[in-house]
């Protein structure tokens, strides 16, 4: 896919980590297919920055901290509704690192998320309160971007709530359908496409 990009454009590379994909921990359906296409976008771009998924052992939003829950069980934490999910993206770990196949000489920054016990973090801009930063819209702006195009994993979760508030931090917010790949939990795919569109995030 070519895109016109300008040097005010950021590529924001999302969780394309190997407990993501085939093989994984919390593997992606067909997750490892956006690794060209997420290569090929990141030659277009002067700006380049990844999020890594980066949890603690036994952090709060793993089923196996919780007696009798299991995997995709939702709960309620202090800061609003939560899934659960296996343990995965340990920090330090292989399941944690990127993608051996993702060329990452273009990254500038990389954005770990996740890594404060209590909290989950979805987004690359927030955490799962939506009130802790992760500092990404601050470097975004002091280096003068305007629009930010999100691809990686998982649609329905790290990449819609990473759009959603792209947009809130006032960028113009585009997400590469084909270089995104989805968990789809009860139709949560098409839940997030209207949730981004409603919100004013460009899906191409």
């Amino acid at each position: 896919m070519e895109l016109n990009t300008s040097n005010t454009d950021c590529l924001l590379i999302i969780d394309v980590q190997n407990d993501f994909c085939s093989g994984g921990a919390l593997a992606v359906p067909d997750a490892d297919s956006v690794v060209a296409s997420i290569n090929q976008l990141s030659q277009q771009f002067d700006n380049v920055v990844a999020t890594q998924d980066w949890h603690p052992p036994q952090h709060s939003s793993f089923a196996s901290v919780h007696s009798g829950r299991s995997p995709m069980d939702q709960i309620d934490m202090p800061y609003g509704p939560q899934t659960l999910w296996p343990d995965h993206c340990i920090q330090g770990s292989h399941g944690a690192e990127f993608h051996a196949d993702l060329t990452m000489h273009a990254v500038q920054n990389i954005i770990r998320k996740g890594f404060r016990q209590p909290i989950d973090s979805y987004s690359a801009f927030f955490e799962n309160d939506h009130t802790t930063t992760t500092g990404l819209s601050g470097y975004l702006k002091e280096r003068g971007i305007k629009r930010v195009y999100c691809v990686g994993l998982a649609l329905d979760f790290c990449v819609r709530f990473s759009a959603e508030d792209a947009r809130k931090e006032g960028f113009e917010t585009v997400v590469i359908e084909n270089a995104c790949r989805g968990i789809d939990i009860d139709g949560s795919v098409d839940a997030a496409r209207q949730a981004m569109l409603e919100c004013g995030v460009s899906l191409v």
